[in-house]
């Protein structure tokens, strides 16, 4: 339903393009919303399931029986996955509506089609059940984004002409890797080389085909040092398509990275030659400190941002390499509340972009806490849970993955976590005391007026900051489900 609901919409933007540009943004808005209902709904009926001790849904197409046979696979962890991504993905398409006349005016219809289809792609790779499959829904949503990532400023289409060399380099990788599992096996279907691997997991061939999967799905989710495609495209594209890739985009290659790496390597065989699982970690906590280092140094919002989505990526990662229940719903808990924190961020940014032309940081002073209270209330809220500070939902993920290390003793990685944190507030902190606090500006404070962007902007902006607080408040629930979820 997920799949045929994008496809019908990218459909139905292109015909109703021709003559009604108008409706572009209410139908791709309207498609990802019932995407987002039907991921609740999906959601509620998995736990259902799982607490009645059924197993995960399974839907095979064109006749024919997995493992020969293509089929869908709903079960806890893509249910949440499915969630998250439809979820912001509504509300980031909401407020696109204000910000038409900035930015895509002459081409609706062409964007709200290839938003659609990245939708598509994503929605996609969490339900395949096998990894060719995935393949195609991957390449799918990354030419999607190369084009999303386009439309932008005049070096927007060379950023995406770099993501386009990377990726297409990381999803070649990828699809080697797949070949030689597929060569090992006989089968492409996960649940079916489950059964296989551990027979075969210290093949030389079985180890390549790991290690290039591994750095293809790596580049995708901008995985350090795999990074490089990441912050000119999140930076020179238009603020819509900021924030709806950069939220979810590498969110979905995260969850590419736990299916194959947890459900169905596992850990023995992932680590069954080398240690492959302490490498990633590590790297991960490399790209965590060098992405805060990197932000502190930025002068422009959005690339600011971008930096900081490779260290935030880093700390998903990082809980999945631990491979301990605690670490892993610590991961899956900062994969929502980083999809909520990144989206409103960018949300923000586009906020002041439209009104003051400029996102850079250097600009920005107390006359703004004027001009624009709820626009900076919603990046104040959002900020507290980047830093990760009680009672933001940001606290409580970065608590379970500190916790994560703890128990798998890393006690480097547990001060990477600390550091870390610390490093966000440098460059959050120094922003907010220039609204909150500095007074260098008091003239122009004195003199500004109100002039946010209509509700239409604010609003969806604002909800996702304050379900950030509602996370935090009601988060023990959520983390003890998403414990189970770990692969035993």
């Amino acid at each position: 339903m997920f799949v045929v609901s994008y496809i019908s919409i990218s459909l139905l933007i292109v015909l109703a393009g021709v003559r009604f540009k108008e409706s572009a943004q209410p139908l791709a808005t309207f498609g990802a919303g019932v995407a987002a209902v039907l991921s609740l709904v999906s959601w509620i009926v998995v736990q259902a399931n799982t607490e009645a001790g059924l197993p995960a849904i399974r839907y095979g197409f064109g006749g024919w029986a997995p493992p020969i046979g293509i089929e869908f696979v709903l079960d806890g962890l893509s249910a949440f996955f499915l969630m998250v991504v439809n979820g912001v993905a509504a509300v980031v398409l909401w407020h696109s509506a204000g910000n038409l006349d900035k930015h895509l005016d002459a081409h609706p219809p062409t964007f709200y089609a290839l938003a659609s289809l990245f939708l598509l792609g994503l929605n996609g790779m969490i339900l395949t059940g096998d990894l060719f499959n995935l393949y195609v829904f991957l390449e799918i949503s990354s030419l999607s984004s190369y084009a999303l990532i386009a439309i932008g400023s005049r070096q927007a289409p060379l950023a995406a002409f770099r993501y386009l060399i990377l990726g297409t380099v990381g999803g070649t990788l990828y699809l080697i890797g797949v070949g030689f599992m597929y060569a090992m096996t006989g089968t492409l279907n996960m649940i079916d080389m489950t059964t296989i691997i551990p027979l075969i997991a210290e093949e030389p061939a079985v180890l390549v085909a790991l290690l290039l999967m591994i750095v293809g799905i790596g580049v995708k989710a901008a995985l350090f040092p795999l990074y490089g495609w990441l912050p000119e495209s999140y930076t020179q594209t238009n603020s819509i398509s900021s924030a709806l890739i950069a939220p979810i985009g590498t969110k979905v290659a995260a969850y590419i990275m736990i299916r194959v790496l947890l459900f169905v390597f596992g850990a023995s065989g992932l680590n069954a030659v080398w240690p492959l699982s302490e490498v990633i970690a590590y790297l991960a906590g490399a790209g965590i400190l060098f992405g805060s280092i990197m932000a502190i140094l930025q002068k422009n919002l959005k690339r600011m941002l971008a930096f900081s989505s490779v260290s935030q990526i880093g700390y998903i990662l990082m809980g999945v390499a631990l491979m301990n229940p605690l670490a892993f719903a610590g991961a899956l808990f900062h994969v929502l509340n980083h999809a909520i924190m990144k989206a409103t961020l960018f949300m923000v940014s586009s906020h002041l972009e439209r009104q003051e032309e400029s996102v850079d940081i250097r600009d920005f002073n107390d006359s703004y806490r004027v001009k624009y209270p709820w626009t900076m209330a919603t990046f104040t809220l959002a900020a507290i849970s980047m830093i990760g500070l009680p009672p933001m939902a940001g606290f409580f993920s970065k608590w379970m993955l500190a916790l994560g290390t703890i128990e798998a003793d890393h006690w480097v990685l547990f001060g990477v976590i600390l550091s870390s944190s610390l490093l966000n507030a440098v460059y959050f902190f120094g922003i907010l005391e220039k609204v909150y606090l500095r007074r260098s500006g008091q003239k122009k404070a004195s003199q500004a007026s109100m002039n946010e962007v209509s509700w239409g902007m604010r609003l969806p902006a604002l909800i996702l900051a304050l379900a950030l607080l509602g996370f935090g408040f009601f988060n023990v629930p959520l983390l003890d489900i998403l414990q189970t979820l770990f692969p035993v």
